[in-house]
């Protein structure tokens, strides 16, 4: 009597069988939907994002390509001149020797300063008991919430050469024999402004350090200071390093609002554009823009300006994401 035997699986794609295959598939399938899953749920959001910001860049950007002025407003016609805003701007004199300058040497030493009180402001809060911390919180918190413009407006009549509080303090000291306009010079304007940034930025870097100050090892801390350990050695060995992923969000945020600074130099008197030698890259592009009616060229402005903005982002991006792999 013959045995009769079922035929084995034809073996496809390198010795698969077809379950396995199809196992494979599906496996495949399944991996490719577990990662467009986010994007699908983000996708209203970014359709919205893209909306209300990436047109409106791409606008801005097309302008820039254009010689476009009040009349290109009223006839609606398109004047192309290609990068020639861009040119322009670029091998203009006041871009490099005074533009610049302010704008970079400005967010540098604004964001030194609002990180270091801020600091100093933490770690001042985290001595506290927790009623006056609550008592000291809630009041630098309302330099934050108080708006940029009428912030300005205060330091603006702090400073002002005929009634300011400042001026008659020098003039009661015997330190002036007149009133002084402080917004005239290059360097006191920023110094003002400088004032102004500060103390709107600090009270945001002072309650995201002393969150992570109150996370940092009590233990730690007190062991450093039995092995005789000062304050400064106890900060900078222990506290900043557990800090670090949280100095730099902060410093990089920092750097992004500082750099886009408008309104504390705009309405300072001579910050409009009256006084060439306190330009930044946002005011001199609204000038340009809507003081001389080169929409074209303030657009172009503005473009560069987006570009290092993003360069920024692009670098807190990462330093989120270095912080999440920690």
């Amino acid at each position: 009597m013959s045995t009769v035997h079922a035929p084995l699986p034809t073996p496809t794609e390198a010795g698969k069988t077809p379950a396995s295959v199809a196992g494979g598939r599906r496996s495949n399938r399944f991996t490719l939907m577990a990662k467009s899953r986010p994007w699908l749920l983000l996708a209203p959001g970014l359709i919205i994002l893209a909306g209300l910001m990436l047109w409106p860049l791409v606008q801005v950007f097309i302008f820039s390509l254009q010689d476009y002025g009040l009349r290109e407003i009223n006839t609606g016609e398109n004047n192309w001149i290609g990068f020639a805003n861009y040119i322009e701007a670029l091998t203009d004199s006041t871009l490099w020797t005074v533009v610049l300058p302010n704008t970079v040497g400005f967010a540098a030493v604004s964001v030194l300063a609002t990180v270091a009180v801020g600091t100093l402001v933490a770690l001042l809060l985290q001595r506290l008991g927790k009623t006056w911390r609550l008592i000291v919180s809630s009041c630098i918190m309302i330099a934050w919430a108080m708006p940029a413009v009428t912030g300005t407006y205060v330091w603006t009549f702090i400073f002002d050469a005929d009634r300011g509080i400042f001026n008659d303090v020098l003039l009661s000291l015997g330190l002036i024999d007149g009133p002084v306009n402080w917004f005239t010079n290059q360097w006191s304007f920023y110094a003002i402004v400088l004032l102004n940034v500060v103390h709107h930025g600090f009270p945001f870097v002072a309650i995201t350090v002393l969150a992570g100050l109150l996370g940092v090892s009590k233990e730690m801390l007190e062991a450093a200071a039995l092995d005789g350990a000062g304050a400064w050695r106890r900060f900078w060995s222990i506290v900043f390093p557990t800090l670090r992923p949280v100095f730099a969000v902060v410093i990089i945020l920092s750097t992004i609002w500082d750099f886009k600074v408008f309104a504390q130099v705009y309405l300072m008197p001579g910050g409009s554009g009256s006084n060439r030698s306190v330009l930044n890259l946002g005011v001199w592009s609204y000038v340009e823009s809507f003081g001389q009616n080169r929409y074209g060229f303030g657009a172009a402005l503005a473009v560069l300006l987006t570009l290092v903005l993003v360069g920024i982002t692009i670098v807190y991006i990462r330093s989120l994401m270095k912080e999440d792999e920690l």
